[in-house]
């Protein structure tokens, strides 16, 4: 036991489970948390501008490498701030750990008006997160640490959240040493349900397999299946790259929607499959096979035949040994894959100049290279037509759709993976989101790519009035500033381009350099990739 902080405790427990930064806006009421960072030595803090950036940057390390980020911000308005990334982490089954400032115990929920107080704080919180709770005393402090990675590292991945009063942080008191609690064990499939799943799947003629980012680690298997039965794989949003985009068996969501005609058994491997089955549509000539390890995704939707309340991995590692001795014939399976893949392909290819440029992204970084997709009309191609090799390596915001997530995210993640390169695509309407982490860039030499396609308005927004409002073209426009010299005013590097060609060379000087770097492209108005992502009803 020894003598510390409540504030010193903390830091011990982070670094205990293997925290080594905290990605950080400080105030008043977290005072006695950094001077504790600053006595530890353990954990680095990586400063923001806003608390928004913090949070994204937390969000961006845990999504590009699958382990815990931890972000600090002051209470009120400094957590609200940061909620938006919060909501994001949920959405995207993200470890991110929020720690968010509070006044003293004794005060909370009084009403008293105290610097930066709003009423329950800690429930919205827990709205936010799988686990949730305040530390009272400082001799909870480890012990609360320990319980919040417990559950953040326990079933399905999504953020937790702490509420570190200032008296706490201050307080002091004999505080033991602390140890990662045990995981809860994960759910496993019965028997005879692994049977019926290894069943449905031996009598399917036309299946098909849908993934999601609680299947990355289950990659080899879900490999394994998909070329048993000759399926398809369908990474959607967090799911691309764990079957490689070159794998003859890898197609995207778009590609997907037409061989939902004929589906005789859809199975989804830790996926949510909504836009499949509430878009698409199902009828009773399609069954549907579900494993999750979160349970409640089991019962969201009516058309399921059998769920599977399971680890992903574990689940189709067992179906893969019954299915290992019977005979499956895939030929037609994979002529017809193949075919629908070159037609696709034909589809799309009038979506210029986004596909151009990203081929020459695709190109320029290696194969674990980190995209960025932050909602601009670039962007939304990638998610149907940019190639993805490994998990991981695509980030996208999932069904938060979360615009300006961008610039945060790919400064976080560049942070977490250390050389390896990492490219942010954003439009001019979602980069002014968080504009100022340009400065977090050069003052802590973090160094992704910034492409900032410019066409003067949101775009997407501009669009819609046209097309669907009958041109009823209001607030959508946009007053920039000039992106070089703005770059250059912070100390990075700054270009501008205008074709794909002009791209290359200037994107792969940007990522040998390792330096930030911001590359703007003026874009016009460019042909509309929506008719390949909201797909009509076919079933």
């Amino acid at each position: 036991m020894m003598d510390m902080s409540g504030g010193d405790a903390i830091v011990g427990a982070l670094a205990a489970h293997r925290i080594d930064t905290l990605y950080c806006l400080p105030g008043v009421q977290s005072d006695h948390l950094f001077n504790a960072l600053f006595d530890s030595g353990a954990i680095q803090p990586i400063h923001t501008r806003h608390e928004q950036g913090a949070g994204y940057m937390a969000l961006g390390a845990a999504m590009a490498t699958g382990k815990p980020a931890a972000y600090s911000v002051v209470p009120g308005p400094g957590f609200l701030n940061s909620t938006a990334a919060l909501c994001t982490a949920w959405a995207v089954n993200a470890k991110v750990v929020a720690l968010a400032g509070q006044n003293p115990v004794p005060t909370i929920g009084k009403g008293y008006g105290l610097l930066h107080e709003i009423p329950d704080q800690l429930s919205v919180m827990a709205q936010l997160t799988k686990w949730a709770a305040r530390i009272e005393n400082p001799g909870e402090a480890s012990a609360k640490v320990a319980a919040a990675f417990q559950a953040l590292n326990s079933g399905r991945a999504r953020p937790v959240g702490l509420e570190l009063p200032v008296n706490v942080l201050g307080g002091r008191t004999d505080v033991g040493p602390v140890a990662p609690l045990p995981l809860n064990e994960p759910p496993q499939s019965l028997p005879d349900e692994l049977e019926r799943a290894a069943e449905l799947i031996a009598k399917a003629e036309r299946p098909i397999i849908f993934v999601g980012s609680g299947a990355i680690h289950a990659a080899e298997e879900v490999r394994i299946l998909a070329e048993k039965i000759g399926a398809p794989v369908v990474g959607h949003r967090m799911g691309r790259g764990i079957l490689d985009a070159r794998h003859p068996l890898s197609i995207t969501q778009a590609a997907a929607h037409e061989l939902w005609k004929t589906t005789d058994l859809a199975i989804g491997i830790a996926s949510h499959m909504q836009l499949p089955i509430m878009t698409w549509g199902t009828d009773d000539a399609m069954q549907v096979l579900r494993i999750d390890i979160d349970p409640s995704e089991l019962t969201k939707f009516p058309k399921m035949d059998l769920g599977l309340n399971a680890d992903s991995k574990a689940a189709v590692a067992a179906i893969n040994e019954l299915l290992a001795g019977k005979s499956i014939d895939t030929r037609a399976r994979l002529e017809a894959l193949a075919d629908r893949k070159w037609r696709f392909e034909a589809e799309v290819a009038g979506l210029e100049p986004q596909l151009s440029l990203l081929r020459v992204i695709r190109d320029v970084l290696p194969e674990n290279g980190i995209l960025i997709d932050d909602l601009t009309q670039v962007g939304y191609v990638s998610r149907i037509a940019y190639p993805v090799y490994q998990p991981r390596t695509f980030l996208n915001s999932g069904f938060q759709g979360t615009l300006g997530w961008g610039v945060a995210t790919a400064l976080g993640a560049k942070h977490a993976v250390g050389d390896t390169p990492v490219i942010c695509i954003s439009g001019d309407g979602g980069f002014g989101y968080n504009i100022q982490e340009l400065s977090t860039a050069v003052r802590h030499r973090i160094a992704p790519v910034f492409i900032v396609f410019n066409d003067g308005a949101y775009g997407n927004v501009r669009r819609m009035q046209k097309e669907e409002h009958g041109n009823r073209v209001i607030a959508s426009d946009l007053l920039n500033p000039d992106f070089p010299k703005l770059a250059d005013s912070y100390g990075m590097a700054g270009h501008r381009v205008r074709t794909a060609e002009e791209l290359r060379p200037v994107l792969e000087k940007a990522i040998a350099s390792n330096e930030p770097t911001l590359i703007e492209v003026p874009i016009g108005e460019v042909p509309s990739p929506w008719g390949f992502i909201q797909l009509p009803k076919i079933r």
